[in-house]
């Protein structure tokens, strides 16, 4: 190969040589003027798409859970109704009477006078009375005076005893003696305001409860409101009722639901009758009649409950007293004994007429009207 050839042969290598370096020069400027490529970006999932569900709907149906779960976790616990008051609590009042005294007597080393003087205080503030506080007092100095009490504790128990003894042994039952031909009549009597026609309508209520029929005759016929209390108490009780004329006699009105008592197989008439003043000697007369008018026809008058108001105390001894004689009383209902320190009018009554407490009330609901059980009351009396 010649010179000539080796020559050309180099040359275009170097022209080739050259183009090159120029066009790699020209990719790379290029390439410095532009930024750098960003990183490809994560796929991003389709949402998801729900059936929707109408706002009303939502509230319902979460509310059904929500009841649900609340019967299902959380049971609803009844109550129970709180228990009814004993009778200690409901004499809270005539206790008080005799507490100073027992603590002034367990205070004392001994028995001595001083005792018996706070023991006569506090029974004569009690309305027990002059003549049985005496008696009571009397007999128990005897006991300590014989050594067979010695110390205030026995002395305590002593007259609880003593004053429980002279309530024994009376009839304190209501008397209803099943007859074919007409009803029981049972009469109330007794002053203004001493709460007849509210133990009445109280008294039918727990006849009614067991098992009798009762009817009511209205016949306080000179007091405006008595005939209304006494359609509202029947209404309350269940019972029927006979009303007559305001200012009418009030021994029609007897005789009348006597008839319509008999009329209709009805078990129990209560009779309610006007208050009085026991010193009226022609308001005692009528009584009187009323009760020779309801056993005219085919009634029989089994009960004459005497309706005395705690409060009044002695007074009361007065009123029975004299009701008694007109009516032949059977038996007292002592009302507001709850609000009363004067409960020892129970004694008075009992020891110095002989007519028994059969019934007394202690509140004001319908309840509140129970039977009188001695021992119960003076416990409640001595509780200490």
């Amino acid at each position: 190969m010649g010179f000539e050839v080796i020559f050309l042969i180099l040359a275009v290598l170097v022209v080739a040589f050259g183009i090159g370096v120029i066009v790699v020069s020209r990719r790379n400027a290029a390439s410095d003027g532009q930024p750098p490529a960003a990183p490809p970006r994560p796929a991003v999932p389709p949402p998801q798409v729900d059936t929707l569900v109408e706002p009303e709907a939502v509230t319902e149906l979460d509310s059904e859970l929500v009841d649900e779960a609340l019967v299902e976790e959380a049971p609803v616990e009844e109550v129970a109704p709180p228990a009814p008051l004993s009778l200690r609590d409901r004499l809270a009042k005539a206790r008080a009477t005799f507490a100073g005294a027992f603590s002034g007597v367990m205070g004392r080393s001994g028995v001595g006078e001083e005792s018996f003087e706070d023991l006569e205080e506090a029974l004569l503030r009690a309305d027990v009375g002059v003549g049985v506080t005496t008696e009571l007092l009397d007999g128990l100095r005897a006991k300590v005076e014989a050594k067979e009490i010695t110390e205030p504790a026995q002395l305590l128990d002593a007259l609880q005893s003593e004053m429980s003894g002279r309530l024994d042994g009376a009839d304190r039952a209501l008397h209803y003696v099943p007859a074919d031909d007409g009803p029981n009549v049972w009469m109330f009597v007794g002053v203004n305001g001493v709460g007849k026609t509210t133990t009445i309508g109280k008294l039918a209520n727990q006849q009614v409860g067991d098992g009798r029929s009762v009817l009511m005759a209205a016949g306080d016929t000179f007091r405006a409101a008595a005939a209304e209390q006494l359609t509202t108490w029947a209404e309350r009780s269940g019972a029927d009722i006979v009303r007559g004329s305001e200012g009418g006699d009030p021994s029609s009105v007897v005789f009348d639901a006597v008839e319509r008592a008999t009329a209709r197989d009805i078990d129990l008439v209560l009779a309610d009758t006007a208050g009085r003043l026991h010193t009226k000697t022609n308001l005692m007369e009528e009584l009187r009649k009323v009760r020779r008018v309801a056993e005219k026809g085919t009634g029989s008058v089994t009960e004459t409950l005497l309706v005395i108001d705690a409060t009044t105390g002695q007074n009361g001894l007065t009123q029975a007293r004299e009701f008694g004689e007109a009516t032949d009383v059977t038996g007292v209902v002592l009302t507001k004994l709850d609000g009363s320190a004067k409960g020892g009018i129970v004694f008075a009554v009992e020891t110095e007429l002989g007519i028994p407490v059969k019934l007394v009330g202690v509140g004001e609901t319908i309840d509140d009207l129970i039977e009188f059980h001695p021992d119960e009351f003076v416990a409640a009396l001595f509780e200490r």
